[in-house]
């Protein structure tokens, strides 16, 4: 196991899986530039490291989240939020590039920034006592970071218009009905049931997982004839791999494949 603390960030490597915690507890693991810097230097170093299958990303103390340092607003001059802007929206585009699952595990409150860092990711698990709240206007701001992007997409603008004029709460039950959440889980269950669900993650077939990630997320944008094309050209390449080939004899065995060693 690898592992690495800052006064920002908690980052862990371990059995495939890239862990990184959001460490500012105290601000509700509010965001600074020190901690989008390193969220990115470590999906950076994940796109190139073999090793790991799968990231995640969590928050330290009782929150996710709190979005942007409501403490160091108001000081900014408009070079200095563009600046800010211009670090996180590259985090964002970073995640959306790697070609491995990013699982947000989210509890206590996902707000604002936050809420949007979470909707980043590939899939997000949360416990059933997490609020969700797009609070921008709250403060006379509209959504940075991709919300506005993320949440039309997810829900429609319709609603995702009411969630940001409102800046209202929702629960965790709420936004896995809207289609945001993938699983709810109990309080104080949901780091053994996030556990069990990103090692399974992290033992599938990467490979696949990387052209499932790139293709589903253009289909937001493109036209049937566009993804049809797009997945005739990458079966082809998909169907030579090593990961297939394992899985294949797997099925003729009747075993679980072992795609990590596949890959390797």
């Amino acid at each position: 196991m690898q592992s690495t603390e800052t006064n920002h960030l908690m980052i862990k490597k371990e059995d495939g899986i890239l862990s990184i915690t959001l460490n500012r507890p105290d601000s509700l693991n509010a965001f600074s530039t020190e901690m989008i810097s390193g969220i990115s230097d470590a999906i950076r170093e994940a796109k190139t490291d073999d090793t790991v299958r799968a990231v995640t990303i969590a928050g330290a103390g009782r929150a996710f989240s709190a979005g942007g340092d409501v403490k160091r607003m108001g000081s900014n001059t408009p070079m200095d939020t563009y600046a800010h802007l211009g670090n996180l929206n590259n985090l964002i585009l970073s995640m959306k590039e790697l070609e491995k699952p990013i699982i947000a595990v989210v509890h206590g409150y996902a707000a604002g920034a936050g809420f949007n860092l979470a909707m980043a990711c590939d899939l997000i698990l949360a416990e059933d006592d997490t609020r969700f709240i797009m609070s921008f206007s709250k403060v006379g701001l509209i959504s940075d970071g991709g919300g506005l992007y993320f949440l039309t997409r997810q829900i429609g603008p319709y609603r995702a218009k009411e969630l940001m004029f409102n800046a209202e709460p929702i629960t965790a039950e709420e936004a896995y009905h809207l289609g945001i959440v993938n699983h709810v889980y109990p309080a104080g269950e949901l780091k053994e049931k996030a556990d069990n669900f990103v090692r399974r993650i992290a033992e599938g077939p990467s490979t696949a997982y990387g052209f499932i990630k790139k293709i589903a997320d253009k289909a937001l944008t493109s036209n049937l004839e566009e993804i049809l094309e797009q997945e005739r050209i990458t079966q082809a390449t998909v169907a030579t791999s090593a990961e297939h080939r394992e899985g294949v004899q797997a099925f003729k065995e009747k075993r679980q494949p072992d795609f990590k060693r596949s890959g390797q």
